[in-house]
């Protein structure tokens, strides 16, 4: 308990900060775009009916796109990584496409999966992938031999190797990996929602502000970025339960 107090106490700490800032930046720039902390907050509790329903179709699509980038680029990077025939043959197809911005898949996206859902997880899951694959593939071959070879020792075959030695040294750097795609993923979702979409907070700050509302725009900045904050969140949730032996150590 002592350890949440401290985080709580620090986000509040943090969150007293921002809202000086905040208000400072309003005072100086005296701009409609950005409205005092007080006008911007006010206008999300108005908007909160409207918000509520965007955050929904935003926070399915983030989290449907996380889950099909772990699912898929976890156990093909933790193979790449173990497997050097493997790495030799698909290793530099995934090299070559990484660094690849793939934001300019969305037109080819749209034109194959519509505007809509489809497209917007896509290329949401995409990004995410190649994130957490080139993170599994470098976290597995990052495993000692002598732990591999103390297991072998015992008569463990390499199934047994793979589920009870890499899999379980592999798992901080892939939460690592979750916890940098949140940000990712939530920043190509507003400009994909922006673009390929009608629903969603993404589309909910594009249209407020093509309307020239700002203190709707910001009600919607203020929605997106507690999404992210509460999927960051829920994965260190997760990172703390699945990792307890890795947590424990530090």
């Amino acid at each position: 308990m002592r350890g949440w107090a401290r985080k709580a106490a620090g986000y509040v700490a943090a969150a007293a900060i921002m809202v000086v800032a905040w208000e400072l930046a309003s005072l100086v720039l005296h701009s409609p775009a950005l409205p005092t902390p007080a006008d911007g907050l006010g206008e999300f509790v108005r908007q909160f009916p409207l918000l509520l329903p965007a955050f929904g179709y935003s926070a399915l699509r983030a989290v449907s796109s996380i889950v099909l980038g772990l699912v898929v680029g976890a156990p093909l990077g933790l193979l790449l990584g173990r497997s050097e025939r493997a790495d030799l043959v698909f290793g530099p197809l995934v090299f070559l496409n990484y660094p690849v911005p793939k934001v300019v898949f969305l037109p080819v996206l749209l034109v194959l999966l519509g505007i809509g859902n489809a497209s917007i997880i896509a290329l949401i899951t995409l990004i995410v992938f190649f994130q957490i694959l080139v993170t599994a593939r470098d976290a597995s071959r990052s495993i000692s031999r002598a732990s591999v070879l103390s297991v072998r020792s015992l008569g463990a075959d390499r199934w047994q190797v793979f589920v009870n030695v890499v899999v379980p040294g592999s798992m901080p750097e892939i939460f690592t990996a979750l916890r940098i795609s949140v940000g990712t993923a939530v920043a190509v979702l507003f400009f994909s929602e922006s673009i390929a979409g009608s629903t969603g907070l993404g589309y909910f700050v594009f249209d407020a502000w093509g309307r020239i509302q700002y203190g709707e725009m910001f009600a919607g900045i203020l929605a997106m970025a507690l999404l992210g904050v509460l999927l960051y969140e829920a994965i260190e949730l997760i990172e703390a339960r699945v990792c307890r032996w890795a947590r424990a150590g530090r």
